[in-house]
């Protein structure tokens, strides 16, 4: 467990202390943005390896056995998830590149500007709830801490980059999914979005579904539970 807590550390740290922070300004200031965007790269890719292989080889106490009801409502927890995943690729002003920021707000980004994020943090939590033990606390919780607490870091780089972009963009989008939406901020296009991201979310979330417990051990679902 010590070798785990220290890899889900390092990951916070590299991807919470570093990436969205005035210290990221800085070495960026140092060494470029190809050069910095190449070590954190690095970094984060030994940083996620470290963190599996503590994982899987780390001792365990459980502390709580989710029932069969509740795997199947995480179960169901992941389909937006998929959707959310699928959907950011699409020109997302806050994943990596930070395109279309000065642009009006299409799509996903409407319904919340980290669609990434929220699709990692719902995977973090449900695999937290659903599994119960110590060594999943500490290695979901990792993901789940990174994404949550990643949404404000990312704002705070991106308004200390484009302040007048961000402006712009923020008014018109929300970190809470719908939050623009339903404060007549924005509203919902579901054209924008199209039928690749739900469709191929819903497969993606299905084939998980059945073949869960071929690929890491356990069913991702009670029957009869």
């Amino acid at each position: 467990m010590t070798l785990l807590i220290l890899a889900a550390a390092l990951w916070i740290f590299i991807h919470i202390g570093i990436s969205g922070t005035r210290l990221r300004d800085a070495v960026v200031a140092r060494l470029g943005e190809g050069r910095f965007m190449l070590v954190f790269s690095v970094a984060s890719f030994v940083s996620i390896f470290l963190l599996v292989i503590a994982w899987q080889n780390a001792g365990t106490t459980f502390l709580w056995a989710a029932p069969g009801w509740l795997r199947w409502i995480l179960a169901f927890l992941m389909l937006p998830a998929f959707v959310l995943f699928m959907a950011s690729h699409k020109r997302n002003p806050t994943a990596v590149g930070n395109k279309g920021l000065g642009e009006e707000p299409r799509g996903v980004q409407r319904v919340t500007r980290h669609p990434m994020l929220w699709s990692f943090a719902i995977w973090g939590f449900v695999h937290v709830l659903g599994n119960g033990d110590t060594a999943s606390l500490v290695f979901f919780g990792a993901f789940l801490v990174t994404a949550l607490a990643g949404m404000p870091s990312i704002d705070a780089k991106l308004a200390r980059r484009s302040p007048e972009a961000w402006r712009g963009f923020a008014q018109r989008t929300s970190v809470v999914p719908f939050g623009a939406i339903l404060s007549g901020r924005n509203r919902l296009v579901l054209s924008e979005i199209g039928w690749m991201p739900p469709v191929v979310g819903l497969v993606l979330w299905a084939a998980l579904l059945h073949f869960h417990r071929g690929i890491f051990g356990v069913p991702a679902l009670i029957l009869g539970g």
